[in-house]
């Protein structure tokens, strides 16, 4: 690729001057592949340009990971260490720590590993870094997900280039880039300018402020209740001293909590979803009361059925988030295996926990009283696609008026 390590550190600027907001003072997390520690050390390298006090690494590696998985017993792969615990935990109560994540990968890393293990494991590490989890989902810290491109992932996305790993490798990296705005001549003033369009949007229906929201499209009838002073969030969002940071890079939504306890009807998903290291197919859900009462995809069926089963909160949604079929990633016509890019190319619902922030007031709510306004509450927060061209949405006030929001996967005002 022409101009990589060029575009390549303007990529890192990026994300640590826009995205998380790096300051004077500021601690960093970095969760990154070992493959992609070239972009390590470029945004370690701008961290401490922007007065970083210091930079943590913890490095994930595929082989190793998949090695672990081989080789090692459910009940040894599933135990955190209390160390590990406590180094997260300490960090995170640092009013100063922010956190980036780095994601990339196989998406089918894990085939042929079982669903029990998958699920065991998944959910204990879950389970083990829930204040790590709790404080990110709470904006109590500065956080921001991101991607860089290798090998195992593109040849997903990228067929075609299969056999050429350099060739299939600099067209994700061409992708995460023109989605991330870094082609442009001015980065920071195109994000600014996409933050206040979807901040136009949230706005709109925060003034609503509608009691239930209406799914129709094939293969989805949906009605979702919205609790009563819901929140809708945008790019942009805040830490609890009022510092800025754009939790995902590249963003196209604005979520919200949906009420828990007033979700109806049935809904299929229309991209595929990378969990837990299998590819996920064609889930249908139905509800009734605002409960999962019935699961099942096309392909790896049960990984679905047992991340709604094994754990706590997981037979219903957290998350209601509204996306044009319109947007850059949509057009693409790529489907990504990552939940970062196809989420932000699709309305989609998260099964499991709802933002404390996207309620007034949430986040000084205790874990009751945040189920007691209708946010479900668990150890999980799995995203699915479910928007396309032919999805049209309804809001519906409190008091029975209906106004349209989307018509044909677009937004209708």
């Amino acid at each position: 690729m022409k101009d990589f390590d060029q575009l390549l550190d303007k990529y890192a600027r990026l994300l640590i001057e826009k995205g998380v907001n790096v300051e004077d003072g500021d601690n960093l997390m970095v969760y990154i592949e070992t493959q992609n520690a070239p972009l390590g050390r470029l945004l370690a390298k701008h961290a401490y340009a922007n007065g970083a006090r210091r930079v943590y690494f913890t490095w994930r590696d595929d082989y190793i990971e998949r090695l672990e998985y081989d080789h090692m017993s459910t009940e040894d792969l599933a135990h955190v260490e209390d160390y590990e615990k406590a180094r997260q935990e300490d960090l995170i109560k640092n009013k100063k720590m922010s956190r980036l994540s780095v994601v990339s990968g196989d998406p089918d890393l894990l085939n042929g590993i079982s669903n029990e293990k998958i699920d065991t494991v998944q959910s204990a590490r879950s389970k083990a870094l829930k204040v790590v989890r709790q404080a990110t989902m709470n904006d109590d810290v500065k956080w921001t997900v991101a991607a860089a491109a290798d090998y195992g992932w593109a040849k997903h996305v990228f067929p075609d280039l299969a056999d050429d790993k350099q060739a299939a490798v600099d067209a994700l990296w061409d992708q995460i880039f023109k989605t991330c705005r870094v082609y442009d001549d001015d980065p920071v003033a195109s994000w600014n300018k996409h933050r206040d369009t979807l901040e136009s949007k949230a706005d709109y229906m925060n003034n609503k402020q509608f009691a239930k929201l209406h799914y129709t499209a094939p293969g989805t009838d949906l009605t979702i209740g919205l609790p009563e002073g819901h929140i809708w969030v945008s790019a942009e969002s805040f830490n609890p001293e009022g510092r800025p940071f754009i939790a995902n890079m590249p963003t196209e939504e604005i979520f919200t909590a949906p009420d828990s306890r007033v979700i109806e009807g049935h809904v299929t998903s229309t991209k595929p979803l990378a969990y837990a290291g299998s590819t996920i197919e064609n889930i249908r859900v139905s509800f009734a009361d605002g409960q999962i009462t019935d699961i099942s995809a096309d392909k790896n069926d049960q990984i679905i059925k047992d991340l709604v089963a094994n754990n706590d909160g997981a037979t219903s949604l957290g998350e209601v988030a509204l996306v044009p079929h319109s947007s850059p990633i949509s057009q693409s016509n790529l489907i990504f295996f990552n939940t970062l890019f196809d989420e932000n190319a699709s309305n989609h619902l998260a099964i499991g926990a709802a933002y404390p922030t996207t309620l007034k007031g949430g986040n000084k709510l205790s874990e009751e009283e945040l189920k007691a306004r209708g946010l479900n509450r668990s150890d999980v927060h799995e995203d699915f696609m479910v928007g396309s061209g032919e999805m049209d949405i309804d809001g519906i006030t409190a008091d029975g008026e209906t106004f349209p929001i989307f018509r044909n996967g677009e937004w209708a005002f």
